[in-house]
């Protein structure tokens, strides 16, 4: 969710690259080298390191959240039976449902998160405590959810991930059971990172302007009002390539990071399944 870059530039001297597209009033732009680099000379080694606090503090709620509430809904939705199990349908209001409860409970973390990304100040950091403080002050608690619009359209792409993902999970499962195999080894588990991979790419390239959108909107004092507002004004101001500035760092931060998280996410679900099967075997023969 977050990747160890700050905003790389002032107002009014260099075009801002994070993971998110930030911009600023000139159209200069860097690679991801070049952003590193204008990081550590004007802000110092630190500054790579720019709000991991809440990211730490919001990954492991974060994911919970979202795996939970998918799980659960989709076997909600399967249980009930008014739509074919597994469906595309039941993977989409699945997805939807997890991304917009992990969206709403999580968005106060990921928005100082961004804000300390974006705090220029080379000499004195500002800490969590004091970002805190500084948003309430500004606009209490509803300042937290600022951007949380971009957010609810962001769902879009867990929905298209997931729907992708769960279709490439299908195949993967067939050619196994094809192979008359009832336990998964490793080849199954790096097959799961290649599909959440594939799945996450795709989703990202797509759905991507909402995460431009839901930054500047986090930008302090700035001139983005609205989601809608904000693609607009990026569109008008900076083109086409406005709304997709820091794909390329989002795809090198998302990709293998989605990898890895889908494949542990098979591997509990596997364990877990495993261990619960074994525990109702032994109480039917007892």
């Amino acid at each position: 969710m977050a990747a160890p870059l700050s905003c790389c530039g002032r107002n009014n001297d260099i075009m801002a690259i994070s993971h998110c597209g930030i911009s600023s009033t000139t159209p200069k732009t860097m690679s991801i080298m070049q952003c590193l680099r204008y990081i550590v000379q004007n802000e110092g080694p630190r500054a790579l390191f720019k709000g991991l606090g809440p990211n730490l503090v919001g990954v492991a709620p974060s994911r919970a959240i979202y795996f939970s509430t998918y799980s659960q809904t989709k076997n909600s939705l399967n249980s009930l039976g008014f739509v074919e199990r597994d469906s595309p349908l039941v993977h989409i209001m699945s997805a939807a449902s997890a991304g917009f409860v992990a969206s709403t409970a999580t968005n106060p973390i990921w928005f100082v998160k961004t804000r300390l990304q974006l705090d220029y100040n080379a000499k004195v950091q500002m800490t969590v405590r004091q970002c805190i403080e500084r948003v309430y002050a500004q606009g209490g608690i509803a300042a937290f959810y600022k951007g949380i619009t971009a957010s609810y359209f962001g769902i879009c792409e867990t929905m298209v991930h997931f729907v992708i993902y769960e279709f490439i999970k299908s195949k993967l499962l067939e050619q196994r059971n094809q192979r008359h195999s009832d336990t998964k080894s490793s080849r199954d588990f790096l097959e799961f990172m290649m599909a959440g991979a594939v799945s996450k790419t795709i989703a990202s390239c797509i759905a991507y302007p909402h995460e431009v959108a839901r930054t500047r909107l986090r930008e302090e004092g700035n001139k983005y009002n609205s989601f809608w507002q904000t693609l607009h004004t990026v569109w008008k101001e900076e083109g086409r390539a406005g709304l997709y500035r820091g794909l390329a760092t989002q795809l090198v931060r998302q990709i293998p990071n989605t990898a890895i998280m889908m494949a542990t996410y098979e591997a509990v679900v596997y364990v877990l399944t495993r261990r619960f099967n074994n525990k109702s075997n032994e109480f039917y023969d007892f």
